[in-house]
C-alpha cells in the first residue's frame, strides 16, 4: 500500500494480542508461515523517486512503519540502523512506529537521537489492561516527541485515564479483532474508551468493529472488513481532538511550508470508511471500484 513501509517482515509472538495476528493468517493463506523473519525488498522504499526525480512519498505523508512485523524485533537489530538513516533523510515524511515491545526500545534507538526526532509518531498496542498497565508507563518515559496508544485488537476493558493525563498522548486508536480471530469486541469498552479521550481533548478513532461485536448485549458477526469499517464510521464514535504539530523539514533542516506539505485526497468510497480520521489517504489503487456493486457480508445477529 501506499501508505505502508515494510523494511522487514514476519514476527515472534509475544502478548495475548498476537494470538490470532492477520499477518499470520495471511501468510498462511499463502503457503509461508509469518515466523519467517527477513529484510524485504522495500527496505530503502521512502528513497525512492519517480521517472521526474521527485519522490514517490511526497512531504507530509504519514507512513506506517512494520505493519507485518514489529519495528523493535529483536530478530531486526541487524537492519534497524538502515531503516534509522531512511528516516532520519526523509525528515519532511511523518513515520508511524507500532510496538508491543516498548521495553526494547531505548536500546535500540540512534544515536543522535536526543530527546526525539519530530518526523517520529510512536504509539504502543494495548489490547487490554494487563498490557496498557505494563506498556504505558513504559511508553510515558520514552524520549519521543509525538506519542499515540493503539488498542487494537481490542479483547478487553482498557483504561487509559490515569496515562491520558500526562498531557502526552496525542492519538488513540482501537478495532476488533478479525482475519483468523473471533474474540468480542464490546462497544461499550470503545465508548468507555473514547469517553476519555473526549474529555481530555484527544484524537479518537474507531478503525473497526472486528468480526465479533456485541452491541446492547446482542451479539452480531461481521465477517467483511469493510462492512466492519462502515459500522465502526456509523457508530458516531470518531473524534477529532487537538491538532498534531509535527515540525517537519527539508533535507537541509529549513521548516517546510504548510503549504507545500501533502494533503490527504480520499474517493467518494472513503465517505464510508472509519479510519478516514488516520488515513494518509487514497493510494488510487482502485480496488474499491472493483469491489462497488458486489454483495458485502451484512452483520448477522447471533441469539
Amino acid at each position: 500500500m501506499h501508505s505502508i513501509w515494510n523494511p522487514w517482515h514476519g514476527c515472534r509472538p509475544c502478548s495475548e494480542g498476537c494470538e490470532n495476528c492477520y499477518m499470520y493468517f495471511l501468510d498462511g493463506m499463502r503457503g509461508r508461515s509469518g515466523a519467517e523473519i527477513y529484510r524485504t525488498a522495500n527496505a530503502r522504499y521512502p528513497l525512492a523517486k519517480d521517472r521526474k526525480g521527485s519522490y514517490k512519498i511526497r512531504s507530509g505523508e504519514r507512513i506506517s512503519v512494520c505493519m507485518t512485523s514489529d519495528f523493535f524485533l529483536e530478530e531486526a537489530d541487524g537492519w534497524r540502523d538502515e531503516a534509522w538513516g531512511v528516516m532520519r533523510h526523509r525528515s519532511d515524511v511523518i513515520f508511524y512506529l507500532l510496538t508491543k515491545r516498548p521495553q526494547r526500545v531505548e536500546k535500540c534507538l540512534p544515536p543522535d537521537w536526543g530527546d526525539g526526532w519530530e518526523n517520529i509518531f510512536f504509539n504502543v498496542t494495548c489490547e487490554n489492561q494487563r498490557r496498557a498497565d505494563e506498556r504505558m508507563p513504559l511508553l510515558l518515559e520514552l524520549p519521543f516527541r509525538h506519542k499515540g496508544v493503539n488498542c487494537a485488537p481490542l479483547i478487553g476493558p482498557v483504561s487509559l485515564a490515569k496515562y491520558l493525563d500526562s498531557g502526552q498522548i496525542e492519538e488513540v486508536a482501537c478495532g476488533g479483532e478479525n482475519y483468523g480471530g473471533t474474540r468480542p469486541c464490546d462497544f461499550e469498552w470503545v465508548k468507555a474508551l473514547r469517553e476519555e479521550c473526549v474529555f481530555r481533548g484527544i484524537t479518537f478513532c474507531f478503525l473497526e468493529t472486528g468480526t465479533v461485536f456485541i452491541k446492547d448485549g446482542r451479539r452480531f458477526t461481521i465477517r467483511d472488513k469493510r462492512q466492519q469499517t462502515r459500522q465502526a464510521l456509523k457508530s458516531g464514535m470518531n473524534y477529532r481532538g487537538k491538532a498534531m504539530r509535527f515540525k517537519l523539514t527539508d533535507s537541509w533542516g529549513l521548516p517546510i511550508p504548510e503549504e507545500n506539505l501533502y494533503v490527504p485526497v480520499f474517493s467518494e468510497y472513503c465517505g464510508e470508511c472509519s479510519m478516514k480520521l488516520v488515513c494518509n489517504g487514497c493510494s488510487g489503487c482502485g480496488r474499491c471500484k472493483s469491489r462497488a456493486g458486489k454483495d458485502e457480508a451484512a452483520p448477522v445477529y447471533e441469539a
